[in-house]
């Protein structure tokens, strides 16, 4: 293999399996551990891999109701109420968007009664001009990654 598309090829491979060894990387891309190893590094030095973080079934562990959660802010208040946000432990997205809202979050809740509570208690903050919360009904597709595409031209 040449290294032209090594780093593109060992994150897809990562997206596929982030426990996947050194050595079954190195075998899979048909490098060396050590070129597997010295890419990922920089990789993660770079900034490009940010961590290695499970998947989790929220279903499985109680969390069955997914909420979106759609905000007006005052323009000033933004960033607090962001914060807020990113700062719960039940928000698993929080996003700064534009159109009709300021903000878009996503959260995980073991109930409806649960999501109520923890709504109102973050609606409450006097520069959130409105709110609009849509329950999810069924989740199509959740938490998944692309493969990258080579930059370079065939």
């Amino acid at each position: 293999m040449t290294y032209e598309n090594l780093d593109e090829d060992l994150v897809n491979e990562l997206l596929d399996n982030g426990r996947t060894s050194l050595r079954s990387l190195a075998e899979e891309l048909d490098v060396s551990v050590t070129t597997v190893s010295n890419h990922l590094s920089n990789l993660e030095e770079s900034g490009v891999i940010n961590g290695y973080t499970p998947k989790v079934d929220y279903d499985a562990v109680g969390y069955d109701v997914t909420a979106v959660i759609q905000l007006k802010a005052e323009g000033n208040a933004l960033p607090e109420i962001t914060e807020t946000l990113q700062d719960h432990s039940q928000m698993i997205s929080v996003y700064e968007v534009t159109g009709d809202y300021d903000v878009i979050a996503i959260g995980k809740f073991t109930d409806t009664d649960d999501m109520n509570e923890q709504i109102k208690s973050l609606i409450t903050d006097p520069d959130i001009n409105q709110s609009n919360t849509s329950i999810v009904l069924n989740t199509v597709s959740e938490h998944n990654q692309f493969e990258l595409e080579s930059e370079a031209t065939e």
